[in-house]
């Protein structure tokens, strides 16, 4: 009487996936050599880092310079993505330091001059940021100065008129405001507020 295999157990019934010995199916996940391949491509890696760096927020060539030495990229390998993606417009320091402008402008109140530095620590040439900072008139530079003057005022209400001016003076001092436009502002400022108001 012939012996029959319980089943399962023929090695016809095992199935390719579960022998060690036989190829992984198409469906297995591949080796992580594999998933690495295009990782070899120095340039590719580089692209990448520089792409998702602009994503997390806009950034100076000179920044993603500085992220790609800090990722041991080879120098000329990163001279040759930055200046591909300069051309294609992804990397602009001109776009980037009008952008930074009006931004900083707007919500911090920056003088020209504050800008100006800003930008030179960021990385963007003395032309470039000077092109930037051009497009602020001092008419609108003189209103924000203001601004700023209205709003901290309304914190020092109470206090010594000297202690006033002494430290609306500081605050636009470190906005980069020259200190002559800043002298008449809080003069002008401070006498329009009720407490120092002349008859």
């Amino acid at each position: 009487m012939p012996h029959h295999s319980p089943p399962g157990s023929s090695p016809d019934a095992t199935p390719s996936g579960d022998d060690p010995t036989q190829p992984a199916r198409d469906d297995e996940e591949p080796h992580p050599a594999s998933r690495g391949e295009a990782a070899r491509d120095p340039h590719a890696v580089a692209k990448a880092i520089v792409l998702r760096q602009l994503t997390n927020s806009p950034k100076t060539r000179a920044e993603l310079e500085e992220a790609l030495a800090k990722r041991d990229c080879d120098p000329l390998v990163a001279k040759d993505v930055l200046d591909r993606l300069t051309e294609v417009g992804l990397v602009d320091d001109a776009a980037y330091a009008q952008m930074f402008v009006r931004s900083k402008q707007r919500r911090s109140g920056l003088a020209a001059s504050a800008l100006r530095r800003e930008l030179r620590a960021k990385g963007v040439d003395p032309d470039t940021a000077g092109a930037a900072v051009d497009d602020v008139s001092p008419a609108l530079e003189e209103e924000r100065a203001r601004e700023l003057v209205r709003s901290r005022l309304k914190r020092l209400h109470g206090l010594d008129r000297a202690v006033q001016v002494r430290r609306l003076a500081g605050l636009l001092a470190r906005k980069g405001y020259p200190s002559g436009m800043a002298s008449k502002i809080i003069f002008d400022e401070i006498d329009q507020t009720a407490e120092h108001a002349r008859d």
